[in-house]
Formats: structure tokens, C-alpha cells, sequence
């Protein structure tokens, strides 16, 4: 497996690439930048598998009718403090950030809301909704499945894909003003699907543990998922705990809200298909909330004072690291591999969009 040669692109200069391309497939100038500034928020946080790798597929699904520029929710149902919404396979950057919006006013009303949105595209990296909440002072948890062609994770215990790589995302708002919120966000496979591909095209391996073959051997080689069939598969997290959230994602996001589940072959050629249950609550009405800030500030300081097992890896808490990472990246560029840019930049060819951002 030879490796492919990184490049790498000023953010600025990407974004605006991006966002051309969006606007390329239909897409308003709105929701062009909201599409853009996800996927770049994305590959700025090191989420590459959630970033701009993507456009080239969303391209391709406008054009065959799977994804449909400008939707937006439908209500299916609408309560004071829940509400179901079918996302009209639109853009899920853009019908995600209007359902949030709404949960976000009703738990601000009430004290917390539930969302579901079904039939939507792909809504990319979850913690951007979660970071949207906190943004309003709330908490939100999240569940998660999706549908693009045949399933990519094998249940615990077995060698055979019948799952998707199903995330799971809880975010905390901050405890000071300016502060940063806590933004767990995990696929429950050992790594995301879009983390494979990424490996794929730029000729890297993935870690041990991660994936198995057509036979259920243990392999490094991302291409098992990518070289017709029969297909290798992931693993998930933590043996039989990261199986189980899984399954528990593919229950409550996908047959409860009544979404597409991995089980069923019809569903597997509509594209990317998200279904998505997400909680959001108001810390103000569970009592004094200066004082749960006070106590969440106390437990991050505590936590974070354990002496570091390898002196340049302190201890972190969620969201961290991708804020670290992203300080890395606007400084130097977005790292791109040679493979996924030439993709990309056959994407906008083929939408006429003939100005390309410089990668060096």
C-alpha cells in the first residue's frame, strides 16, 4: 500500500472553494456557507471523515437524485416540546441546523425538547449540533444511524457487517462564559467509516483492531471494505459496549422515528440516509445552575490535574483536541491527500468551477 502525498490548503481559500461547489449542485447562497462552513469546521476539528472528502459523493447523489439542494424539515409531528420532522433527503447540514434550532426554542420554553429527524441526508459531523446547543446554554444528547449501501460493522461476536458505524454525541455547555462546552462525539465503531476511506485514498493503514476481512481475520487494510465483495468489516468500540450503543442507536434513531435501518436492502441505494433523536435540556431548571457550573468547572480542574502517564499527553476532556488541533490548522492549512483533492477538484470541473485554491 503505497501512501499518497499530503497537500495542504489555507482554510479561507478552502472554504470558498468549498462553498462554490456547494452552490455548484443548486444549492442557495445560504445554504451553500452553511454546507461549507460544516465540512471545513469539520477538517479544521481533524474529523477529515466528516470534512470536505464528502462533496465529491454529494455531488454525485444530487445528480442522481438523492440529494435534494435547498429542502427543508417537514413537520410530521409538532408538540410543544416534541416534534418529529422528515428532512426531504435535503442537505442535512442545513435541515439539521434548522431542527436544532427549533429543539434549542422549545427546551428554552419548556425546559427541554425532543427532536427526530428522519429521511435526511447526511447530516456530517453530529458535535456541530451539539456545539449549537451549548452555544444556548444547553445540554443535548444524541443518537445517531445511517444507511449508505450495504452495513460496514459487524455486531460483537460475529464476522459479518450488519450495522452502521452508528455516533453517539453529549455536549455540556461551558462552565464560565468563555469558556469551551464539552463535546463528546464518537462513532461506535473502533474508527468512523469516513476514516477508512480517508486511509484508503491516502494509502495508510488503520490502527489494530479496527477492521476484519471477508473471513473475520483481523487487517490493517482499509481497502477490504472498499474492493468489491466480499466485504471486510468494522469492529466497534470496546467489544460488546460500543456493539451495544450501536444497536441502541439503530433502534431509536431508525425504527422508532420510523428511518431507514441497515437490515433492509431497499434502503441501501437512496444514498446517505441519517436518521437522528436528540434530547435537549435547560441546566437552569434542575435548580441552582451557578452552582452546577461551579461544580463542572471543580470535576474538569480535578480530572485534568492527573499527572500525565507520558508528559507530552497531558489529560484532555472531550472537545480538547479538536480545538487544539484546529489552532494547528488554521496556522499551517488543511491537510488534504493527494487523492481525495484531485477527487475534489474533479468534482467542481464537472460543475464548471474551474478556479482552484492553491495546495501545496
Amino acid at each position: 500500500m503505497s501512501e499518497a502525498a499530503t497537500l495542504h490548503v489555507e482554510a479561507g481559500a478552502l472554504e470558498g472553494f468549498v462553498r462554490a461547489i456547494v452552490a455548484g449542485t443548486g444549492s442557495t447562497r445560504q445554504e451553500a456557507e452553511e454546507v461549507a462552513a460544516h465540512l471545513l469546521e469539520a477538517n479544521l476539528q481533524g474529523h477529515d471523515s466528516h470534512g470536505i472528502m464528502l462533496l465529491p459523493r454529494y455531488v454525485q447523489h444530487v445528480r442522481e437524485g438523492k440529494l435534494t439542494p435547498n429542502a427543508a424539515p417537514d413537520p410530521v409531528r409538532q408538540d410543544p416540546s416534541l416534534a418529529l420532522f422528515d428532512g426531504r433527503m435535503g442537505y442535512g447540514q442545513h435541515v439539521g441546523r434548522i431542527a436544532m434550532d427549533w429543539a434549542i426554542e422549545a427546551a428554552r420554553r419548556h425546559g427541554h425538547a425532543v427532536m427526530g429527524l428522519r429521511n435526511v441526508h447526511h447530516i456530517g459531523r453530529v458535535g456541530t449540533y451539539g456545539e449549537q446547543a451549548a452555544r444556548a446554554g444547553m445540554i443535548s444528547v444524541h443518537f445517531v444511524n445511517g444507511v449508505s449501501g450495504p452495513p460496514a460493522v459487524a455486531p460483537f461476536g460475529g464476522s459479518a457487517a450488519r450495522l452502521s458505524t452508528n455516533p453517539v454525541c453529549i455536549t455540556i455547555p461551558p462552565a464560565h462564559p468563555n469558556g469551551q462546552p464539552l463535546v463528546l462525539d464518537f462513532a461506535t465503531s473502533a474508527i468512523a467509516l469516513g476514516k477508512c476511506r480517508v486511509a484508503f485514498n491516502a494509502g495508510r493503514a488503520v490502527p489494530d483492531g479496527a477492521l476484519v476481512d471477508a473471513d473475520g481475520q483481523p487487517t490493517n487494510d482499509p481497502g477490504v471494505l472498499y474492493r468489491g465483495e466480499p466485504r471486510g468489516a468494522l469492529l466497534s468500540f470496546g467489544a460488546h459496549k460500543g456493539y451495544g450503543l450501536a444497536l441502541v442507536c439503530e433502534l431509536l434513531a431508525g425504527a422508532l422515528l420510523g428511518g431507514a435501518t441497515a437490515w433492509r436492502p431497499e434502503m441501501r441505494d437512496r444514498g446517505i440516509v441519517n436518521s437522528w433523536l436528540a434530547f435537549v435540556l435547560d441546566p437552569a431548571r434542575f435548580g441552582d445552575v451557578e452552582a452546577f457550573r461551579a461544580e463542572l468547572a471543580a470535576v474538569i480542574e480535578d480530572v485534568k490535574s492527573s499527572p500525565a502517564a507520558d508528559p507530552d499527553s497531558p489529560v484532555l476532556v472531550a472537545g480538547e483536541k479538536e480545538r487544539i488541533t484546529k489552532a494547528r490548522r488554521l496556522a499551517t492549512g488543511v491537510p488534504v491527500d493527494a487523492n481525495t483533492w484531485a477527487m475534489l477538484v474533479d468534482a467542481a470541473r464537472s460543475l464548471g468551477i474551474n478556479e482552484v485554491p492553491e495546495a501545496r
